[in-house]
């Protein structure tokens, strides 16, 4: 690892994982190797074929869902009455539910919702496991001692059971899913974090800060959590495949979305009862639920690979 001078503690550094820290203050040299860097990670990235078939398909859900509803006259809670439950056609390409629901326009909601509440949720707990995470190690003493009680405490709660208590008497609140499913779900990356961070502020950087007077919120923005940044961001696609995960379970089980709104949880609660007599149902909205998780899963794998240094999955630089 390269330390930065004593006479610049701005300057940037680099930490077991690979992250770097971007400083206020860096001459060009500096910033020619965190560009190098980071066109190496990119490399890297590109090299492993599967991650990018993963980000390829992730693109394309994503382009569904945002204007894939353009391509349909149908709205996802307007009801066919004149072909309910009909297989796939050219005027319902996915078929219709047993309402007359449009499948393609609720698929399109339905993963746009999903995908909300995964992305809205794993990054409000990538931002408080690190903050927490890091700040706990930093201060360390009774601070520490408290928040890994907190922590520990936490984690031994049943919280899928207290998160589908919470939501079923919200009559389907996406909002209060998120809320609640964030509440829940940073403890353990926080405590992955704050580990780091034990080693992290042992570094000669860290302490010259402490000695120069620098505050330790600073401290922990400036030179701790910079320096986890590939942690953090490999920790933020696995926390959008486990929210997605959640959402669809507890949708599925009639404790998460409800209607008249949709998710692809939802949407598999219906096509499982009917899954014989008119498999399309279940089968488009688990296509691109499958789709998702495998997608984001590679792209995961790919990021971990070209982000550790010490990784030679991503090929030479």
């Amino acid at each position: 690892m390269t330390n930065p001078q004593d006479t610049n503690i701005d300057t940037e550094s680099r930490s077991p994982l690979g992250g770097a820290q971007q400083a206020t203050k860096v001459g060009d040299g500096t910033k020619k190797r965190g560009t190098s860097r980071w066109k190496l990670y990119t490399r890297r990235f590109f090299r492993n074929k599967l991650a990018t078939v993963g980000l390829l398909i992730l693109l394309g859900l994503i382009f569904l869902s945002t204007i894939g509803g353009y391509f349909t006259q149908w709205d996802y809670y307007e009801p066919d009455f004149l072909n309910l439950s009909e297989p796939p056609s050219a005027e319902h390409w996915f078929g219709t539910n047993d309402a007359g629901n449009d499948i393609y326009a609720q698929v399109v909601h339905g993963l746009g919702r999903s995908l909300t509440i995964a992305i809205v949720v794993s990054a409000l707990t990538s931002v408080a496991s690190a903050l927490i995470g890091a700040g706990a190690a930093l201060w360390g003493g009774p601070v520490e001692k408290v928040v890994m009680a907190a922590i520990h405490f936490l984690l031994a709660i049943p919280s899928f059971l207290i998160i589908a208590l919470v939501v079923s008497g919200s009559g389907g609140d996406w909002k209060l899913l998120i809320i609640v499913l964030a509440i829940f779900g940073w403890m353990y990356p926080a405590r992955v974090i704050w580990s780091l961070a034990l080693t992290l502020r042992e570094l000669d950087y860290v302490r010259a800060a402490k000695y120069m007077g620098v505050s330790r919120p600073r401290i922990v923005l400036r030179h701790l959590v910079p320096n986890i940044g590939s942690l953090l961001i490999i920790q933020f696609v696995f926390g959008v495949i486990g929210t997605v995960m959640s959402e669809t379970a507890l949708s599925f089980l009639g404790l998460g979305i409800k209607l008249p709104d949709v998710s692809l949880g939802t949407m598999l609660q219906d096509g499982v009862n009917v899954i014989n007599a008119s498999p399309w149902q279940f089968y488009f909205p688990a296509g691109v639920l499958t789709l998702l998780t495998v997608s984001m899963a590679f792209i995961g794998d790919g990021l971990r690979d070209a982000l550790d240094p010490n990784s030679n999955s991503g090929g030479k630089a």
